[in-house]
């Protein structure tokens, strides 16, 4: 079929109602009672509104709740003022309420009140007699519907969060008549068995209606007889049952129980986890201390190759000052000696003779003849020259006075 037969789209259905709800509910006044209230971060209240044979959600806008004189709870009877919309997300209709006014308490929440104090005088909520979860448990019991979300978001959480804990599921029906009578029976079949080391009860979130079987006296007296820890999990943090009360540990959502189970092998991982991170920090400490007195030591420790090798050096230096040295001062010695063998040799007699002079000797006494007054006619002399020598009788002297020495140049 197309568009020109007549046919209408979802969202214009909606809109043509909503024109036709709108239009006609412009001002209405409703009595009911509170369900399913919720007042999230946004400032808004949603509920719904019931009675014994319907329900109608509703809406306060924060603009309108700041007139209220009383916090809205589930289970308090109210009169609202309004105007009925329809909410096109979801096609449903809503009451849009301006103004709200509190007429008393219902008859659900009157049996929870009645029942809470009667139970609070007998001490089933005494916090002195709730114990402590075991930190380590290996074995959880569960009791709840086997079908439902609360079993599913359960199993994932010890799946993720406790690799190894055995999960023992005792299947009841969580809502419905004779549903309190199964829960109550679960939480004794466990306790019978006992093999669970704690036990989570509960179910995921419903009206006030469909927790009710978590606010009977026979499922609060099961969890008060329990020898086994019992965590209540009923729907969400802002549903609170008599069985939470009763319990010894009560937890905002399944998930959130099985949290808590695995609470203490958390906190050892955890605690394990910071003592070999400190332990790592610390040895990484030790090591860079050990690594740093090492390279000091190495700064200072230096290797004998290198000791002989820089000595090697220095004495190949001295070898080769001495041998420079000794060339220097063997060659100033040379000098010296040889000046001093000139002028040695300028004074030996000798060097006379080579200049033409000759010495002359007496044989009678061998002594040099410096004045012919030493000879006498007949005496016989020896005369060396600078080439061999003469031997002479002496034939006359003569005694003038001797000539004055030649000069030297």
């Amino acid at each position: 079929m197309h568009a020109n037969d007549g046919t209408l789209s979802v969202s214009r259905l909606v809109s043509l109602l909503r024109d036709l709800v709108e239009e006609n509910f412009i001002q209405v006044v409703v009595t009911g009672e509170i369900a399913n209230f919720s007042a999230p971060s946004s400032g808004h209240l949603y509920f719904a509104l019931k009675d014994d044979l319907a329900q109608l959600r509703g809406v306060m806008f924060r603009t309108a709740n700041r007139l209220l004189n009383f916090m809205p709870e589930n289970g308090v009877q109210v009169v609202c003022w309004g105007r009925v919309s329809l909410y096109p997300q979801r096609g449903e209709l809503q009451l849009v309420v301006e103004r709200m006014e509190a007429l008393g308490v219902g008859s659900w929440q009157l049996a929870f009140e009645k029942l809470k104090r009667r139970l609070g005088a007998e001490g089933l909520f005494d916090a002195a007699r709730k114990r402590r979860l075991p930190p380590f448990p290996r074995t959880i019991g569960v009791v709840t519907s086997p079908t439902g979300a609360a079993i599913h978001d359960i199993l994932n959480v010890l799946r993720r969060r406790g690799a190894g804990l055995r999960v023992l599921l005792c299947p009841v029906r969580v809502q419905g008549d004779g549903s309190a009578q199964e829960v109550a029976r679960g939480i004794a079949d466990l306790n019978r068995n006992g093999q669970a080391d704690v036990i989570i009860v509960g179910r995921g979130g419903g009206s006030p209606e469909d927790l009710w079987a978590f606010n009977e006296e026979i499922v609060a007296r099961a969890v008060f007889e329990s020898a086994i820890p019992v965590i209540s999990a009923v729907g969400h943090e802002v549903d609170v049952t008599i069985a939470d009360l009763v319990a010894d540990l009560r937890a905002p959502t399944p998930s959130a129980a099985a949290e808590l189970v695995v609470q203490g092998r958390q906190d050892l991982e955890r605690h394990v986890d910071h003592l070999i991170l400190r332990l790592s920090g610390q040895m990484q400490g030790r090591l860079q201390l050990l690594a740093e007195r090492v390279a000091g030591l190495r700064r200072r420790l230096r290797s004998p190759v290198e000791d002989v090798r820089k000595q090697r050096a220095a004495l190949d230096q001295s070898r080769l000052r001495l041998q420079r040295g000794m060339q220097g001062a063997l060659q100033r010695c040379t000098h010296r000696l040889g000046v001093a063998a000139s002028r040695l040799h300028d004074l030996s007699p000798l060097a006379t003779l080579d200049r033409g002079y000759a010495i002359v000797f007496a044989d009678r006494t061998g002594k040099v003849v410096r004045s012919s007054t030493a000879l006498k006619k007949g005496d016989r002399v020896s005369i060396r020259l600078a080439e061999g020598e003469v031997a002479a009788i002496v034939e006359k002297t003569d005694h003038e006075p001797r000539l004055p020495p030649p000069a030297r140049r």
